[in-house]
C-alpha cells in the first residue's frame, strides 16, 4: 500500500470512529466539517431524519468576493461565522461538533471558533 492510500485509509478509519460516537438529533444537530486542499465546508445535519438543515462553504457566492483563498484559517473562520448565522436563522442554537476525523487544529479549529464566536454553542 502506498503512502497516499494509507493516509486515506487512516482518515476513513478516524471518520468512522468519530461518527460512531457523535450523532445529531433534532434538538441538537451535528455540525460536520469537511475540508479539501482548496476549500472548507460545513453542514448542520439532523441524523434522525437524515437531512442537511444548513450548509456553508468557502465556495458560497456571498463569500467568494471576500476571500482571497478558500483554504486558509481566515476563510475557515468566515465560514464558521456564516454557518452560525444561518443556523440561528433556522432556529438552531446548539450542535454537536463532528471534526470528520481531522485534528482539532488549524482550519477545523478556526471554523469552530468562528461558529462559537457568532453564537453557536457546542
Amino acid at each position: 500500500m502506498d503512502k497516499t492510500k494509507a493516509k486515506t485509509a487512516a482518515l476513513a478509519r478516524r471518520q468512522r470512529r468519530v461518527r460512531g460516537k457523535v450523532e445529531g438529533t433534532a434538538e441538537r444537530p451535528r455540525l460536520r466539517v469537511t475540508r479539501s486542499n482548496a476549500h472548507i465546508y460545513a453542514q448542520i445535519i439532523d441524523d434522525s431524519s437524515g437531512k442537511t438543515l444548513v450548509s456553508a462553504s468557502s465556495l458560497d457566492p456571498e463569500l467568494r468576493s471576500l476571500l482571497k483563498s478558500g483554504s486558509n484559517v481566515d476563510a475557515a473562520r468566515v465560514v464558521g461565522e456564516l454557518i452560525a448565522r444561518r443556523a440561528r436563522e433556522a432556529g438552531i442554537t446548539s450542535v454537536v461538533f463532528d471534526r470528520g476525523g481531522r485534528l482539532y487544529h488549524g482550519r477545523v479549529k478556526s471554523l469552530a471558533e468562528g461558529a462559537r464566536g457568532a453564537g453557536l454553542s457546542f
